[in-house]
């Protein structure tokens, strides 16, 4: 944990990421994006995969493998990997340990902003027994011009929630999440939870990037909250 945070408007709105802060999706995600831009020609490894694209959505992944990589996906791979993703998460797709028992706890106002797509997120959170939980406060990097790291995604989900900027705090897993936190002028900290962080459980580069603190598991959100 870093020290507490400066002093700030009082909180009104927890706006949570999905992949990776709810669901423990992430290691399925990667495993399947990293198979498939390899039967495409790109030779990139799952460690690589999360280090470059976790947090961000399949649409700014191809443009940088695109522009960086050189490698254009064919006709249809994006919705391939959408689909092979949808099927596995059927199978083996999980909460995170203790979120629904947090947010049942919570006493403030919260939702989801996430860069999955409206589809994969509505039946991620389904399949997880959260949705009723979000219903009606789910927003996806689909509803805004650009998605993380820029603030776009987070700022309409506050609109939307009808909470100023400054008194929003965002849960978040990945490098591009927090800058968009930051850039959108909210409070944010970091989660090491979920099954592709064992690597760096201290969020070394979430921290890095401006997040306020680190926590692990969702039985700290309470004292995370208050905190903030």
């Amino acid at each position: 944990m870093t020290d507490a945070f400066p002093a700030s408007p009082p909180l009104a709105l927890v706006i949570f990421d999905c992949d990776g802060v709810l669901i423990d999706s992430e290691p399925i995600s990667l495993a399947t994006l990293t198979r498939g831009l390899n039967g495409i020609g790109l030779a990139i490894s799952v460690d690589s995969v999360r280090e470059r694209f976790a947090g961000t959505s399949m649409t700014s992944i191809m443009e940088r493998v695109a522009r960086e990589d050189g490698v254009t996906a064919p006709d249809g791979f994006v919705e391939r990997v959408k689909a092979e993703t949808l099927a596995v998460f059927e199978a083996e797709l999980v909460a995170m340990a203790g979120i629904a028992e947090a947010l049942g706890l919570l006493n403030l106002p919260f939702c989801v902003a996430s860069s999955s797509d409206p589809v994969r997120l509505r039946r991620s959170l389904s399949l997880t027994g959260l949705l009723p939980l979000f219903e009606g406060r789910v927003f996806s990097s689909a509803q805004v011009a650009r998605g993380k790291p820029f603030p776009d995604l987070f700022l309409f989900a506050a609109e939307r929630m009808a909470i100023a900027p400054e008194q929003c705090l965002v849960i978040e897993d990945s490098v591009p999440g927090v800058q968009a936190a930051r850039a959108a002028g909210m409070r944010v900290v970091g989660f090491t939870g979920g099954g592709h962080w064992g690597h760096d459980r201290a969020g070394r580069v979430l921290l890095d990037a401006g997040a306020a603190a680190i926590f692990s598991a969702h039985a700290d959100l309470g004292r995370i909250i208050a905190g903030a």
